[in-house]
This record gives C-alpha cells, structure tokens and sequence, in this order.
C-alpha cells in the first residue's frame, strides 16, 4: 500500500440515501487509509463532521470502508492490471469500494457501476469514463481476475506477503485457517457479569429478545449475529458488557483471590479492568498513557459501578506511579502489532510493515523489565498481546525468562502458554502466566 493524499470530503450533490452516496463516503475513508491514517480515527472524526445521518446511512459507509479494506489484496490487484496512469486518491479509492462491492454483490453489477460513476461525476466529471471503463472490464473479464487473484498469495490471502509468509513458518498446519479467519467479519460476544447475573440468566433473556448465541468454554456468550449494544438485555443495568470471547480468558487466567492488590499496567479501554474487579474483590490500580483512553476506562468503570485507581502515566516510569507495596497479580496486556485483530481493524493488514514489528518487541520487553520489581515474590504476571507474531508473544517470554532466573512460567490451560489464532468464536491473542519465586 502506497501513501496518498489526505482525507478528502464526498462533495454534497449525492443523495443521501444513494448508494452513489455510500460508496463516495467509504471511499474518503480508505482514502485516509491509503495516506497511512487511522481507519477508526478516521470514521470517528468522520461521524463528528455529520451527526446527523441515519443509522443506516452510517452503516452502509462503515460496511464498505470495513469490507474494502479486509479485501485491499484482490482490489489492487485489479487497478494495477487496469490502470495504466495514476488516478486522483479519491477516484482510486472510490474503484476499491465499487469493486468490493461487486464481488461481493455481483447480482446488483450494474446498478453498482452506475452509481459508482455517479459518484465519480460529482467528484471529477473528466474522469467518469475511467471509471466506468475499468468496472466493466473488470465485470467482462471476471473469470480471468478470478484466476490471476487465486494465484496470487497477496490477492489470494488478502494479506501482505511479509505476514502469508510469517504465518506458514509459524503455524504449518493452521495458517490458512487463520489468515481466512482474518478476512471474515468478527463474531460479537458478551461478558456476564457474575456479581449481577448467571451465564444462565442472561442466556435465557437472550433468547426471550430472539437474540441467538451460544456459550463457549471461558463462558462468553458468542452471538449468533451482531446486535446494537443498546438491545442487548442487561447492557445498561450493568449485567454485561461487550468483549471478545478470546479476551475474556485474562480472568480465568490471572488467578484472582478477594484482597489481592492487583496492577492493570496497560489499562484501556477496560474492558479487563473491568472484567478483573467483577470476578474478585481486589485493590486495582489502572495504568494507561493516552489521557482519551483513560476516559473510556472511566466511562466504562462507572457503568458497572466498578472502582479502580485508575492513573494517567507512563507505566515504565515506575517513580511516577508505584509506592512501593508489592502487587499480588499484575496484568501486562501489552501495546502490539494488533495482528490478531486485524479482521476489527483491516487498515492494520495494509499500513504494518515487518519493521514495526521488533519495535513492538522492544516496548514490550521494556515494559516487562519495568513491571516485574513491582511484582511479590510468589506473585503472577499474566502477559498478553493481541498478536499472532513469535517475535512478540512466545519468543519474547523466552527472552524474559533467560534473564530473569527468579521468574518460572506457569502451566495456563494445562499448556505452557496460550496461543489463540482467530476462528468463528474469537480473535487471535496470546497468553503467559509468569511467577516470581526467590531464587535458591
């Protein structure tokens, strides 16, 4: 993926309804994407600009930049067959979103290219003909595109080659699976909350409201489709909350007991934080950098009605936030690559590079070393990533634990750490549990 230009603004002409309209406004998001933005950051400031459209119209927008995105592999593969000149960032992004829409809709083919070149009119009217020319190419030629995509592994996979090739070394047997599992829309699951609900309970108001799901191991509720948070039964009383099932494993797995004082050093959004004071009654400090996501810790805190000492620092600055008593239980859930989430956040698979990767390690690594003095003897760090890589999950704790001889790896799920790859039930995150024990 090549940098571009800045996010351009869909001019007013198109109906708001159209689906001209949708594809013109997805199209200024990948755009952004392209130039090396935020997917999120971008929608967010993109929903700021124009609250006063639909739901659905909203939907339509995100549906497309989203599913654009998981499928960028096979889109360029398309435009760098057909287009022989550079065409403006809008209009490139704009024949990304129309072709994604074809293959995923070719029974709607031409009203598709119709308003696609409808939005193209409005955008740059001397270069509607390009555009209707490259769909109909594309259209009349699909069997071939078909075949060239299916040979090669970028268009095939819808991943970089550097990640393809990362995975097959690292999973022989399950990286097909996986990546597949990366380029699907991301299942929904809820978390219950025990201190006001039973799985049970919730299953069964569940069920009353028509919404399907189903219990998996960790006791997450994976729903059978999406559902606005606000119908689900029991969000707003605080009976559940939103979290991958996959995330939902760091209260199983961090060993919590009433009266422990425990650290959540990389806190936000707090889902876990959360998570933790719902399963036991402990002393929790909350550690996050960025001061807009420790308002979201709060945010999400005060709905449940959860209390946690929740600070704006730094957490490798440890002089600036640690009194010195020991923590009992730490949680390191880790800044990362986000490889295994990247089906939540496709701009991922397009604006990581290889290089960003031992940078990754580097933070996490300083971070371990900057955690583990604030650690009891006979306390547990569980680490955690939402990564899929070695260099920042196994390999890492390896590294850690060859220079630290007064630390053991503890057995989490009867293996010795745990390596979750996305799939129909969650998203990819890595699991160690980590003890502190005085050295003979």
């Amino acid at each position: 993926m090549t940098s571009r230009s800045r996010l351009v603004r869909s001019p007013s002409a198109l109906a708001p309804e159209s689906l001209a309209f949708a594809l013109s406004q997805a199209a200024d998001l990948v755009a952004a994407v392209l130039d090396g933005r935020n997917l999120t950051d971008a929608y967010e400031q993109w929903l700021g600009r124009h609250p006063q459209w639909p739901d659905g119209t909203r939907g339509a927008v995100r549906d497309l930049a989203w599913g654009t995105l998981r499928d960028y592999g096979r889109g360029d593969l398309v435009l760098r067959e057909l287009l022989h000149k550079p065409l403006p960032p809008s209009l490139h992004a704009l024949l990304l979103v129309a072709l994604y829409r074809l293959a995923t809709r070719p029974e709607q083919a031409h009203t598709i290219v119709d308003q696609a070149v409808e939005a193209a009119a409005v955008q740059a009217p001397g270069l509607k003909g390009v555009v209707n020319g490259v769909l109909r190419n594309r259209l009349r030629d699909a069997d071939a595109f078909q075949r060239r995509q299916d040979s090669d592994p970028v268009a095939r996979y819808r991943h970089p080659d550097w990640w393809i090739r990362r995975m097959r070394t690292s999973y022989p047997e399950q990286w097909e699976a996986a990546l597949e599992a990366g380029n699907q829309r991301p299942p929904m699951a809820v978390r219950v909350n025990p201190r006001r609900a039973s799985v049970e309970t919730v299953e069964a108001e569940f069920r009353a409201e028509g919404i399907g799901c189903r219990r998996v191991a960790n006791d997450a509720l994976v729903l059978d489709c999406p559902t606005a948070v606000a119908a689900l039964p029991g969000f707003a009383a605080g009976r559940v909350s939103v979290q991958d099932a996959g995330a939902q494993w760091t209260g199983a797995w961090l060993d919590l007991a009433d009266e422990q004082r425990v650290l959540d050093a990389c806190a936000a959004p707090g889902g876990k934080a959360a998570q933790i004071l719902e399963s036991a009654d402990v002393e929790l400090v909350a550690l996050e950098l960025d001061p807009t996501r420790v308002r979201r810790i709060n945010e999400n805190l005060a709905r449940l009605a959860l209390t946690a000492d929740v600070k704006t620092v730094d957490c490798r600055r440890v002089d600036e936030w640690w009194d010195g008593r020991p923590f009992d239980r730490i949680l390191a859930d880790v800044p990362c690559s986000a490889s295994g989430v990247a089906r939540r956040h496709p701009d991922i698979k397009w604006l990581r590079r290889r290089e960003d990767i031992p940078r990754f390690a580097a933070q996490q690594a300083e971070i371990l070393e900057a955690l583990w003095p604030t650690l009891a003897i006979g306390g547990k760090l569980l680490y955690v990533t939402c990564s899929v890589f070695d260099e920042e999950n196994k390999l890492q704790i390896d590294r850690f634990l060859a220079r630290h001889p007064d630390a053991q790896r503890e057995v989490i799920g009867n293996r010795p750490e745990q390596q979750l790859l996305p799939n129909a039930d969650h998203d990819g995150f890595f699991y160690a549990l980590l003890r502190k024990h005085r050295q003979s």
